[in-house]
């Protein structure tokens, strides 16, 4: 019986997970807005998205963006999202390879214990890059 009631948490933990991977993963919607000049890669933001003209794809300069702090803080909140996004990556990263380390322990208690703990570090890890990300996007959009 406690076989079974493992193996049914196991299944629900990995649908909880996937379902939150596919509701982060979602298409955008296409805006009617032009916005070739801040396009990222893999979600990444570009580093300048913000600080734009919208004719030519030019770098504003610190007076046009409201001074040098607003110009510096923009970017550095750009940076930071990048390198939150790329954690929420890596994090996913190891998920897999956790997984790929249960999966292969072939019954050992020391590979399967080892795989728990690569697969608990990374859950972690991908809650706290999850939520870092909507804290910046959060920030990102009072400030910019």
């Amino acid at each position: 019986m406690k076989k079974i009631i493992k193996h049914l948490l196991s299944i629900a933990l990995i649908a909880s997970i996937g379902g939150t991977m596919l509701a982060v993963s979602a298409p955008q919607t296409v805006s009617a807005a032009d916005d070739s000049c801040n396009r990222g890669f893999l979600g990444f933001p570009s580093w300048y998205r913000g600080l734009t003209n919208d004719t030519d794809c030019s770098l504003k300069s610190p007076a046009d963006v409201g001074g040098l702090q607003k110009w510096i803080i923009t970017v550095a909140i750009n940076v930071v999202e990048i390198g939150v996004i790329l954690s929420a990556y890596v994090a996913a990263v190891f998920l897999i390879y956790g997984g790929f380390l249960f999966v292969t322990s072939g019954g050992s208690p020391d590979g399967a214990s080892k795989a728990r703990k690569t697969l608990l570090d990374a859950i972690i890890g991908l809650i706290i890059a999850l939520v870092a990300v909507a804290i910046v996007k959060l920030i990102a959009s009072i400030w910019v």
